[in-house]
């Protein structure tokens, strides 16, 4: 499982990115929203990124009203966050491709 833990880290930013980048959400949206995709991680472990690439410039917060409850913070991403998914999507594919290779036998 500690594997599966440090994998995740390394790419998790990438993947907030790219669920930001098809429409504005809100934390725990963005949770389950990773869940549904295989991703099992928790709110807590998801907000420190969200601040994190807030302060880099990467997504913008919003407050919006809600209709179920409180209002909540819905986050898009800036041009700065289109670049660096963009960025993300080349390294992605640039060690995808070798890493499955070694993982089959292939050379």
């Amino acid at each position: 499982m500690a594997i599966r833990s440090q994998l995740l880290k390394g790419i998790l930013e990438g993947c907030i990115l790219a669920i930001i980048s098809k429409e504005s959400i809100y934390g725990y949206e963005l949770a389950m929203k990773l869940q549904t995709q295989g991703i099992d991680v928790s709110e807590g472990s998801i907000y420190p990124i969200l601040l994190r690439l807030q302060k880099e410039e990467l997504i913008k917060g919003k407050m919006k009203k809600s209709p179920h409850g409180p209002n909540r913070k819905y986050y898009h991403l800036t041009d700065q966050g289109k670049t660096a998914l963009t960025e993300f999507k080349t390294q992605w594919n640039g060690l995808k491709t070798p890493v499955d290779q070694l993982l089959k036998g292939e050379e």
